[in-house]
């Protein structure tokens, strides 16, 4: 799996720093998505999948 993220159209709601924190973090000063891990590993696919879902700006692409 390879995750991207569009940060220009972040806003900022955190649901993905929530669910997949080793993959997802925010920026300090305006809360917006910083991608720690590109391609995450196998166990954390699922909890990735579900920030992309519940993600209200769909900033989170993801691809083989």
């Amino acid at each position: 799996m390879k995750v991207s993220v569009d940060a220009d159209k972040c806003c900022g709601a955190g649901s993905c720093v929530l669910l997949a924190p080793d993959v997802f973090d925010q920026r300090e000063e305006d809360g917006i998505v910083v991608l720690l891990d590109a391609e995450p590993p196998q166990e954390l696919h699922d909890a990735v999948r579900e920030a992309a879902d519940v993600c209200p700006a769909a900033v989170i692409a993801l691809s083989q």
